[in-house]
């Protein structure tokens, strides 16, 4: 007997979609509209990914704040293997670390030919809205 529907493994790849709460909300909503979000608490310190608490004092007095878009590639690595299906056809691609200008770290990819990124590299952010959710991603600066 034959099935009616499409084997898993003949289905188009679907991107990952991330889990969206009360927490993360502020930050895809920005990126629907090309622009970064960031959580900054009240004792100094700024983060990603969102989280309730700060992870510095654990506190709960902090707000959402506007990145620049600046920042710098502070470690990068790249895949030669596709981890998940949608993946495949962007092989290699790269998964960087990017410290933006207000001091949070993001993972990140930067869209140059691998061979051009080097640590301390000035980036600018390039957010991709064509896709089902939006996505942080950095250019090299010239």
């Amino acid at each position: 007997m034959q099935s009616s529907t499409t084997p898993a493994a003949l289905a188009p790849a679907l991107d990952p979609i991330p889990d969206l709460d009360g927490i993360n909300a502020p930050l895809w909503d920005g990126l629907k509209q090309g622009r970064l979000h960031y959580q900054a608490c009240a004792c100094g310190h700024a983060w990603l990914p969102p989280r309730a608490l700060c992870p510095q004092c654990l506190g709960t007095d902090w707000a959402w704040r506007e990145a620049s878009g600046h920042g710098e590639i502070v470690s990068w690595v790249v895949y030669h293997v596709a981890y998940h299906p949608s993946f495949k056809d962007k092989l290699p691609y790269n998964v960087a670390i990017v410290e933006l200008k207000e001091g949070p770290r993001l993972i990140t990819n930067i869209l140059a030919p691998n061979e051009t990124l080097s640590i301390g590299a000035p980036v600018q952010l390039a957010v991709d809205t064509t896709l089902a959710t939006p996505l942080a991603q950095f250019r090299l600066k010239p």
